[in-house]
């Protein structure tokens, strides 16, 4: 699967503490390889056409946009961002 990060992403990423950042790398090259890789948590959003997550940490989650064969990262943070992926 190819992955192109949007610019809100790429806002988020920057922000986040260096562990969870190279965690989401590796998650990141992971989804690119193999987007069914079990620890990936690779789901489906509820209430969503199009939109997917997939687990970074515990507390932590990417949400992405899959069209065709390309993944849109729309979002990198905590729970609180699958209220407005």
């Amino acid at each position: 699967m190819h992955i192109e990060a949007t610019p809100t992403f790429i806002r988020l990423y920057k922000k986040l503490p260096p562990e969870i950042k190279e965690r989401a790398k590796k998650i990141l090259e992971l989804l690119e390889t193999n987007p069914s890789y079990p620890s990936l948590g690779h789901k489906k959003m509820a209430g969503q056409t199009d939109i997917y997550e997939i687990r970074v940490s515990d507390n932590y989650r990417i949400t992405y946009q899959r069209i065709g064969s390309t993944a849109y990262l729309r979002k990198i943070g905590t729970h609180n961002l699958l209220q407005n992926p």
